[in-house]
């Protein structure tokens, strides 16, 4: 499932290869893939692609046209993918949406999704506010360590939970959280009230680390993601407890590294991330 690290690289890619370029035709080929918004389709062609913008692990375009601005978000999901024409896509019965561009580095953008878990939303300014409104926290990447430590704080229940709330933190799924809690050294179920402010500042910092060493790496390819042009994001090379149960702890103390499977796997090293260690 594409993560914030992912849904950046999306954002990159498009805005270095289509920023400025008039949209020309927009072919949808289901109406439920789009949630909301529907209706508008045909403001579209002819605005100009003016920002491209990464919230959660959702990718929002802004267009412009006669000074009136719209965007078309679209939600990655669990398996969907942002693509440019040039990249070869299997199952093509399974892209839903093209948007085709003049003036571009890429003529094509399209929205493939085999699983519709996630769907395109076209909202105006005040209806993108209210999107973002119910659907995200704080960005992990532009959040300040103060306000960081004082909405953990505030908060209670399992550490790894609260850290994949989106409404609360936007952006990280369960393989950044299995990674950043590693190398943090605290255990996935660890309760957030019992932690200490050094063990925040120490999270903050971890994690900010782990999601720009991801983005520099493209991502983690992990089953479905390819960014817009088909390379394969490749932090899945460093990972180092995601998906490695019953392997040694790459720390050296001599433990498993386990997995404990509830909404979501948990992956990690009872030595090194001991729920007793919280000061």
């Amino acid at each position: 499932m594409p993560e914030l690290p992912e849904a950046e690289v999306v954002a990159g890619q498009i805005r270095s290869r289509l920023l400025g370029a008039s949209l020309g035709d927009v072919w949808v080929g289901r109406a439920d893939i789009v949630r909301e918004g529907f209706s508008t389709v045909s403001w579209y062609p002819g605005a100009s692609l003016q920002s491209v913008e990464r919230f959660g692990k959702s990718v929002a375009l802004g267009f412009v046209k006669d000074k009136h601005c719209r965007y078309v978000v679209a939600e990655l999901g669990m398996t969907g993918l942002l693509l440019f024409q040039s990249t070869l896509t299997k199952h093509p019965q399974h892209v839903h949406v093209k948007m085709s561009f003049e003036d571009a580095r890429e003529p094509e953008l399209r929205y493939w999704n085999p699983r519709r878990f996630g769907r395109l939303s076209l909202l105006d300014r005040a209806g993108l506010d209210r999107y973002l409104a119910r659907r995200f926290g704080l960005d992990p990447l532009a959040v300040s360590q103060q306000d960081f430590v004082k909405l953990l704080q505030s908060r209670r229940g399992r550490l790894k939970s609260l850290l994949m709330h989106q409404q609360v933190i936007a952006g990280i799924g369960n393989i950044y959280a299995n990674e950043i809690l590693f190398r943090a050294g605290l255990h996935p179920h660890v309760q957030v009230s019992r932690l200490s402010v050094a063990r925040f500042e120490k999270l903050y910092q971890v994690m900010s680390e782990v999601l720009h060493e991801a983005i520099a790496c493209g991502g983690s390819s992990v089953r479905d993601f390819f960014a817009p042009d088909g390379t394969e994001g490749q932090y899945k090379r460093r990972h180092l407890v995601y998906g490695k149960a019953g392997q040694a702890c790459p720390n050296h103390c001599g433990g498993v590294i386990r997995r404990f499977q509830k909404e979501r796997s948990a992956y990690f090293c009872l030595r090194c991330q001991s729920l007793r260690s919280t000061k």
